[in-house]
């Protein structure tokens, strides 16, 4: 089964808050699509809007999840 998605976004486009250890990116609505690393790391793709029902596909490969884990522990 395949999910339908708003977009394409590379994870170099998305801003990583270390405290939450939360990737996030602007959403039309207002909001902001959101994924946690862990759940990056547990093979997740998809970021989601809170407020509305768009998806989008976060583009990465494994080495940039463990380059903003070491940021957070420096």
């Amino acid at each position: 089964m395949s999910t339908a998605t708003y977009d394409q976004i590379e994870i170099d486009d998305m801003t990583f808050h270390p405290d939450s250890q939360l990737f996030t990116y602007p959403c039309p609505c207002g909001d902001r699509f959101e994924i946690l690393i862990d759940d990056m790391v547990d093979g997740e793709d998809i970021a989601v809007c809170p407020s509305c029902s768009l998806m989008i596909d976060v583009i990465f490969e494994p080495e940039d999840l463990i380059e903003s884990v070491s940021y957070t522990h420096l």
